[in-house]
This record gives structure tokens, sequence and C-alpha cells, in this order.
């Protein structure tokens, strides 16, 4: 059974939709399950001002999706393990992680980010 939180995460469609105008861009699909994902980053002087993605996937990754989205913003790129490690540690994130056999689903978007800051350097 899914919580009503991971609904309420996967709901917050904030920061959903992309413009494909960023050179900060990446796509990554879940060979397990089939899961896709579109992450965009608007980066200035190596600070990530906003991260916006679109999915076709289950609820675990939408709701990844949309609390890394709001993690990450204005975090420095330079730091990102850092930044992912306490991400990965925050309450919110720990009700996703419970679904271990959810795990790839849930790890695509910071996958996904790291591509994508990858494609900024």
């Amino acid at each position: 059974m899914i919580s009503e939180q991971v609904i309420k995460f996967a709901a917050d469609t904030s920061n959903y939709g992309i413009k494909k105008n960023s050179n900060f861009i990446a796509t990554c699909k879940n060979k397990i399950c089939g899961d896709k994902i579109t992450v965009e980053l608007e980066i200035k002087k190596k600070i990530i001002k906003k991260m916006s993605y679109e999915t076709e996937s289950c609820v675990f990754c939408q709701a990844s999706a949309s609390l890394l989205s709001k993690s990450v913003k204005d975090k420095d790129t330079n730091s990102l393990s850092i930044l992912l490690d306490n991400t990965i540690k925050n309450n919110n994130f720990k009700k996703l992680l419970d679904y271990k056999e959810r795990i790839n689903c849930v790890m695509l978007p910071f996958i996904t980010l790291q591509k994508a800051i990858n494609n900024s350097k």
C-alpha cells in the first residue's frame, strides 16, 4: 500500500515541466520498470537556480523528483555528493526509501540530476 504522504509528494508538481532551452538537460530510463525522467537545470556560476523535470513514471519516481527539485535550489554543483547525501537523509526521502523494492524508481531522479550536472561541466 502506498502511503498518502508519498502520493502528496508526487502530486506537488510545482517544478514539473521543462522548456528544453537549457544546456543542462538529461534524460534517463529505468531499465527495470521503464520509468523515464528528463531533468533540466538552470545553473548560474555553478549554483543550481532551478530544477525542472518531466516524467513518464510511477508515483515513487514522481515523488522523488518533486522533493529533489526543491532540495537542490540554490545549491552549489561542486558539492553535489554532499548535497545528495543530505537530501537522502531528509525525513521525507526516508519515507520513500522505506519502499526498498522501489529503490531504483526513487533514485532515478538523482542519477538524472548527476548526468545533467556532468553535462554542464
